[in-house]
């Protein structure tokens, strides 16, 4: 017996790309996200986070406005951004200019006698910095300073 293609169960114009408050019958945007630092009893607010954990809660601007915590514990509220994330233009130049920089191949240490440079000389020919574990491509890998 043939079957046809599987049909969801949930219709496509109720899932959204937006992110929405997670308190309960609340559909609006979400605009910030809300974590509890148990530890210190603390709760902290502030901007949207860049993806959705399972520990934190997204929440509205009228929820976050009306946020309270548990008595005992500090409310920490970060600056929240409610308006539409905007790129300048001088953003992009410096993200361009960064990538340019980074692809240009560097100049080789001048060599002094005897072929001795200022320091060791890596694999491709330029001078090894000791902080640096590995290399792929323009990316490095560098060890950490308490090591």
């Amino acid at each position: 017996m043939l079957r046809g293609p599987l049909k969801s169960a949930v219709p496509s114009n109720v899932v959204s790309p937006v992110r929405r408050c997670s308190r309960t019958a609340c559909g609006r945007p979400a605009v910030a996200t809300l974590t509890y630092v148990y530890a210190d009893s603390t709760a902290v607010l502030g901007p949207l986070a860049t993806y959705a954990e399972p520990h934190c809660y997204d929440l509205c601007a009228e929820h976050s406005e009306r946020l309270t915590a548990p008595r005992g514990w500090d409310v920490v509220r970060l600056a929240v951004d409610t308006g539409p994330a905007r790129h300048s233009s001088d953003d992009l130049e410096a993200l361009a200019n960064a990538v340019r920089e980074a692809a240009r191949p560097q100049e080789r240490p001048a060599r002094g006698p005897g072929g001795q440079g200022a320091g060791p000389v890596g694999p491709n020919g330029r001078e090894a910095d000791p902080m640096e574990v590995a290399r792929r491509g323009h990316l490095r890998v560098l060890r950490s300073p308490d090591s």
